[in-house]
């Protein structure tokens, strides 16, 4: 068996061992492993193994190889030294020196809980997390919210960040604080800004976390029909516009957890299992 750390993808290479401990996950793989599964190493989807040619090779091919493109808010200064991509930073590893500094983190999801406690863990002196609604709207984990408030985190709920400034590098950044609103025909409150209420912070780095996309160049290749979002288009049983594919998972738009993920493989494979018999 070759080294069980070429395996687990965004388990391994993006999620703290703070929050899932490296040997419990390579004890899974093991496991799956075991159960009988041919492994074809060295290939890459849209570079030396296509589609069609899986397609002529098997029964059925379920994609899942994720969305962990960091998304933009497309806002100035958004390209300036010191900014980085949530997803990015927690899967390369490569962080820059925090010691003494202070840190912005955009978002209010798992990935934004994850790079405010491990950046804190890193040495920095304050780390903030900007989330333009209330708490009761943050899609992160409850526990994981109280666990960052344990370790130091500070949350600026009802702000939006709406510009980076430097020359070039992060030097402040400017928020504007919001307020909720429910819009006529919708469920949710949606945040407004409120005009005036706008005020600068020293910053030295920001993390954008709000929310990561496909790789486009890839999905233009495979061909298969997207939904409004640019994600895998897939019906109730996780099929996609095309005969013996399958998709699930964050690739399919599916809700970012490693648990919501799990369960579109396993049903998926369900309905896969059942067209075969």
């Amino acid at each position: 068996m070759k080294n069980i750390m070429n395996f687990g993808g965004i388990l391994a290479h993006g999620i703290p061992e703070f929050r899932l401990e490296k040997n419990i996950l390579n004890e899974t793989i093991k496991s799956i492993l075991s159960l009988g599964i041919e492994v074809k190493y060295n290939k890459e989807l849209g570079k030396n193994i296509e589609l069609s040619e899986l397609r002529k090779e098997y029964d059925a091919i379920f994609l899942g190889f994720g969305a962990n493109i960091p998304a933009k808010m497309n806002i100035p200064g958004e390209d300036l030294n010191g900014v980085f991509g949530g997803n990015t930073l927690l899967e390369s590893g490569k962080h820059p020196s925090y010691k003494g500094k202070t840190v912005a983190v955009i978002g209010g999801g798992n990935v934004a809980m994850d790079c405010c406690r491990t950046i804190k863990r890193l040495g920095a002196e304050k780390v903030y997390v900007i989330y333009r609604r209330a708490e009761k709207q943050m899609p992160a984990e409850e526990k994981e919210i109280e666990e960052a408030k344990k370790e130091g985190i500070e949350f600026l709920f009802q702000n939006n960040i709406v510009k980076i400034i430097g020359e070039n590098q992060v030097e402040k950044i400017e928020c504007i604080k919001t307020e909720l609103v429910k819009k006529e025909g919708e469920t949710r409150e949606v945040p407004i800004n409120i005009e005036g209420s706008n005020y600068q912070m020293d910053m030295d780095y920001v993390v954008m976390a709000v929310g990561s996309n496909p790789e486009k160049e890839i999905l233009e290749k495979l061909g298969l029909e997207l939904n409004d979002w640019g994600y895998i288009k897939v019906d109730e049983n996780h099929k996609t516009s095309m005969d013996k594919v399958y998709a699930g998972g964050d690739l399919a738009g599916d809700k970012g957890t490693v648990a919501w993920a799990a369960r579109a493989g396993r049903e998926a494979a369900e309905t896969i299992k059942k067209e075969l018999m």
